[in-house]
């Protein structure tokens, strides 16, 4: 598997998310952004450190 964009804009997208009331459950995020799930575990060991990620920042 190939990421498509970098962790910075992993990051960015699940505060975008956030910021706008979406939810970033993980079974949601598979459903409506598949390729955002894709990327985030391909830089972070697991979607709960991605979503740690994006907190601490």
């Amino acid at each position: 598997m190939e990421a498509t964009f970098g962790a910075d804009e992993v990051i960015n997208r699940i505060k975008s998310i956030q910021s706008n009331g979406g939810s970033v459950s993980k079974k949601q995020v598979k459903q409506t952004d598949p390729e955002l799930m894709r990327n985030a575990l391909f830089y972070f060991p697991s979607w709960e450190h991605a979503l740690k990620s994006a907190e601490n920042l």
